[in-house]
């Protein structure tokens, strides 16, 4: 009766149940630590995005920087330009090959080199792009979920531009095609990190779309049903209220019978 009543009510300006607060007990103790791995390894990836962006971005430069050297070789190849013509695109060409080498030995990604130099003299059939190793990326809540974004040799001296030069037209005729080898490796470097931000994009998604369900199913763990529980209300008082009325009939009684006798 009222005791019901007012338990429904409880319920009602809580939001919470007695029986489902014990279960959301339950399901916080089990549920928060997946629940902030989730969270955890969406930064993760995020900062995995972002890094091979870093990466991809430099590697823009450098195939433009290429292409440029590309044209600078191919004019310099024409047998129109004067010895003074083809020194000036060779002044060029040293600067672009100086600003390959800041750009790969400079890029990092919170001090995390995306690139490195081979150490040494390049060995006998030495062919970029040459694979460094693996920046290996946490992204999910277990040991086996993890991501490996390759990481290369890369720099003028790795991808075999140091020794040519374009002072003659025979020796800027052969470094275009040294030139354009050393385009396809960066194109191969790129595509690696492109298929390494595909993959973190998508694992990104599905963890988003995990966090989203969980927070849904504790929602429903811990919300009250306001439908279930305003019936369950309205019943009990229905009940509460024909109660009292059937009590004031009752004390009424007694004096009905009075006057029936005294008339």
């Amino acid at each position: 009766g009222l005791a019901l009543l007012i338990g429904a009510l409880f319920i009602l300006l809580a939001g919470e149940s007695p029986v489902k607060a014990y279960g959301s007990l339950i399901q916080g103790a089990l549920g928060t630590p997946q629940s902030l791995a989730n969270t955890i390894s969406k930064s993760n990836v995020n900062d995995g995005v972002s890094m091979t962006n870093t990466g991809e971005g430099a590697l823009t430069e450098i195939h433009s920087m290429l292409q440029r050297m590309k044209t600078l070789a191919v004019q310099s190849a024409n047998g129109t330009y004067s010895s003074v013509a083809r020194e000036n695109i060779e002044s060029e060409r040293l600067q672009l090959l100086d600003e390959i080498d800041r750009i790969s030995q400079t890029t990092d990604f919170d001090g995390i080199p995306l690139f490195k130099e081979y150490p040494g003299n390049l060995p006998p059939g030495y062919v970029p792009p040459e694979k460094e190793g693996e920046i290996t990326l946490q992204i999910g809540h277990s040991e086996a979920e993890t991501m490996d974004v390759e990481r290369y040799y890369m720099g003028s001296r790795e991808l075999l531009l140091k020794d040519m030069d374009f002072t003659t037209v025979d020796n800027a005729n052969q470094a275009v095609d040294t030139i354009e080898d050393a385009i396809e490796a960066v194109a191969d470097v790129r595509a690696s990190f492109g298929a390494s931000l595909n993959h973190l994009e998508h694992t990104s998604s599905n963890l988003g779309v995990t966090k989203e369900n969980m927070t849904v199913a504790e929602s429903r763990i811990r919300d009250t049903d306001m439908a279930e529980q305003i019936t369950a209300y309205t019943t009990e008082n229905i009940i509460l209220q024909s109660s009292n009325s059937m009590m004031v009939h009752a004390n009424s009684l007694p004096d009905l019978v009075i006057q029936l006798l005294q008339g």
